[in-house]
């Protein structure tokens, strides 16, 4: 039997050498090898990207869970308990939502109050501060130290104006009080001056038997 002949390479124009036919051969298996992980790469890529296009989509998510509407009139019942007094309750109706309400202490007891817009587009809040056994004096603690800049009567009550202009803050630009009975009542935030008037007219009834009764 004669001996196998080793090829000619085209390029070498001569039978390859032994060395040369196994360098040939490792090289094939190293590309082979190299392609081989490329095409499992991406296959895992793609199985990657499937597995969270299923989870993404298969997953149910619903709406966030709203707030529990905060019960204004329980609460404001229990402070009236408390401080053993009546306190102004808001009708709020549909244009404002209450986002806080509580009983604050310190070295002037505060009922208070914080109201939102209720439109999605609306901005600002006011907060209604009902501070007992206060007057005028107590307001320059929420007004960033401001005095009234002026009088209005807005349905028939007399109330201070607090119009901060440039001297206002993001969070209070206007402000409302009026003194009712033994208590001083504040309407301040960052809504505009019509906004807190409207609010103003709303709790005339209120701080008309508050005033009567002081």
């Amino acid at each position: 039997m004669s001996r196998p002949q080793n090829r000619i390479v085209a390029e070498l124009g001569r039978p390859e050498t032994p060395q040369e036919t196994a360098d040939r051969k490792a090289e094939s298996s190293r590309i082979y090898r190299s392609s081989q992980s490329f095409r499992n790469l991406i296959a895992a890529l793609i199985a990657t990207v499937a597995v969270v296009a299923i989870i993404v989509f298969a997953v149910p998510r619903g709406e966030p869970t709203p707030r529990p509407a905060i019960d204004v009139a329980k609460i404001a019942s229990d402070v009236e308990s408390t401080m053993d007094r009546p306190v102004v309750v808001p009708e709020v109706g549909d244009d404002w939502r209450v986002n806080a309400a509580g009983l604050d202490g310190g070295a002037v007891t505060v009922w208070n109050i914080t109201l939102a817009p209720s439109g999605e587009r609306e901005r600002g809040f006011i907060n209604l501060a009902q501070a007992f056994d206060a007057d005028v004096t107590w307001a320059p603690k929420e007004t960033g130290g401001m005095a009234p800049t002026g009088t209005e009567t807005i349905d028939g009550l007399s109330w201070d104006v607090y119009d901060l202009g440039d001297r206002g803050t993001a969070n209070v630009t206007y402000a409302l009080g009026t003194q009712a009975g033994p208590d001083y009542v504040l309407l301040y935030g960052s809504r505009s001056a019509d906004s807190t008037k409207k609010l103003a007219e709303s709790l005339t009834a209120q701080l008309s038997d508050l005033k009567e009764a002081g």
